[in-house]
């Protein structure tokens, strides 16, 4: 120790055990500094004491950790739901704004689209007078509305399988359906939510389609719950307009 540090060490000593006596947590509160006094104290009492002491706030300072991370997961998913929530909140405000109906489909397809983040959406109507390979043209609205035979939305939503299919089905796929999407965006559909749709008596079923290029967009363990609310608003305005 050089003549320097002698002279500077007893004052600097006194001044940092003073103000650790004075506020505690200074130490408590920092992590790194404790782990290296329980580390030393572990090193003086040599390697044959198991110091009970020691694992227990070891396990402790474990478990606080696995709290913390939960507690980070925890807010940051309510963040999540809010922002979604927000959004769709935004996405029907849009929706009620529109007086016509023409211009209530193409909002449908583009500000909702971008509200929502989702790269296509398309609303699938049944109609007795298409078939399997042709239907009726609708002007002006071919990139957001598609018209299918009876018994379309059944299929698609459930693969042609006899079980049974919720309102709102998310699913990954290997590409989008050309029939919905149309040549071009079927390529790179590869995620989609499905929105079943009761038009009202007397109508046939509908289907309300958003496809994402990112395959984990839509994913079946997801919830569901913001969804369902944005199609039961969307099949209520629909029976207004169809009405």
């Amino acid at each position: 120790m050089s003549s320097e540090q002698a002279e500077i060490r007893p004052d600097f000593l006194d001044d940092w055990r003073a103000r650790v006596l004075e506020d505690p947590e200074l130490i408590l509160e920092d992590r790194d500094l404790m782990r290296a006094l329980i580390a030393a104290n572990d090193r003086q009492m040599g390697g044959n004491i198991v110091d009970m002491r020691g694992i227990a706030m070891e396990r402790l300072q474990n478990r606080l950790d696995r709290l913390e991370d939960t507690h980070r997961s925890v807010i940051a998913a309510a963040y999540e739901n809010l922002a979604g929530t927000n959004q769709v909140h935004r996405a029907v405000m849009t929706l009620l704004d529109q007086d016509d109906f023409t211009q209530f489909l193409k909002a449908l397809g583009t500000d909702v689209a971008a509200i929502l983040r989702v790269d296509r959406v398309r609303l699938v109507l049944e109609s007795s007078e298409a078939t399997e390979t042709e239907a009726p043209r609708v002007q002006k609205l071919e990139d957001v509305l598609t018209v299918v035979s009876p018994g379309f939305v059944q299929d698609y939503v459930t693969g042609g399988r006899d079980v049974p299919s919720r309102q709102v089905t998310l699913r990954q796929v290997t590409s989008g359906s050309y029939r919905i999407f149309g040549d071009e965006a079927a390529n790179w559909i590869r995620s989609e939510a499905l929105m079943r749709l009761d038009l009202g008596a007397g109508r046939l079923p509908g289907l309300l389609v958003m496809g994402a290029e990112d395959p984990h967009q839509f994913r079946p363990t997801q919830g569901t719950d913001l969804l369902t609310f944005f199609a039961s608003v969307f099949e209520r305005l629909m029976r207004r307009w169809l009405g």
